[in-house]
């Protein structure tokens, strides 16, 4: 290296080496916030229905509450309670270690099959699993509005001796307190999993 050009590379270092220190100040830019999975879903929507005392239930009686949505039906032999029993302990986990959130979420059962769920059955299924889960039936007019409105399957199966099976879609619903869609809970994965999700959207 010649003589000019060692006098510029030391005379360059310094700079050099105070660009790099400030550029490691900087702060790193905030990561965006998570936007919702199911923002701008039309998904959820007026309803009414009865609960376990025969009163009237409507959608509207929520807002201002999260709501976790459901839809299923009391003598469903295992997706059913499954699905809310994953449900129910992945809520209450939640509750107990954020009290003041959890007092903020409406976990609802909305039955599919009307014709066997009554108000009463409807509310013995839901305290088994949680004094906190509202169990919800009704007409077979008004179920078929509450399902719509949330995009969910059910069809009643072929009647045997025993009875019928309902098919129908297992799905858990979180909506906020303006009653739009959140996200789904991920009951497949597990209490925990449903737990860390309620911590992820409900504030």
């Amino acid at each position: 290296m010649n003589r000019r050009a060692m006098i510029k590379a030391s005379f360059l270092t310094p700079f050099a080496l105070l660009a790099l220190a400030l550029g490691g100040c900087r702060a790193a830019a905030p990561a965006a916030p998570q936007r919702p999975p199911l923002e701008g879903a039309t998904i959820g929507g007026q309803f009414t229905l009865v609960d376990k005392t025969g009163a009237a239930v409507r959608w509207s009686d929520f807002a201002g509450k999260y709501r976790i949505v459901y839809f299923g039906y009391t003598f469903c032999p295992d997706a059913c309670p499954l699905d809310v029993g994953v449900l129910m302990r992945g809520f209450a986990a939640f509750d107990r270690a954020h009290p003041d959130l959890g007092a903020r979420v409406r976990p609802l059962f909305i039955s599919i099959d009307p014709e066997r769920d009554t108000p009463a059955k409807v509310g013995e299924f839901a305290a088994a699993f949680s004094p906190r889960l509202i169990g919800l039936t009704g007409t077979p007019a008004q179920v078929a509005i509450a399902a719509k409105a949330f995009a969910t399957y059910y069809k009643r199966g072929t009647v045997s001796a025993g009875g019928y099976l309902m098919d129908h879609s297992r799905t858990a619903f979180l909506m906020d307190p303006a009653g739009k869609p959140i996200a789904l809970l991920p009951i497949d994965a597990g209490p925990a999993a449903v737990s860390a999700e309620l911590v992820k959207w409900v504030h």
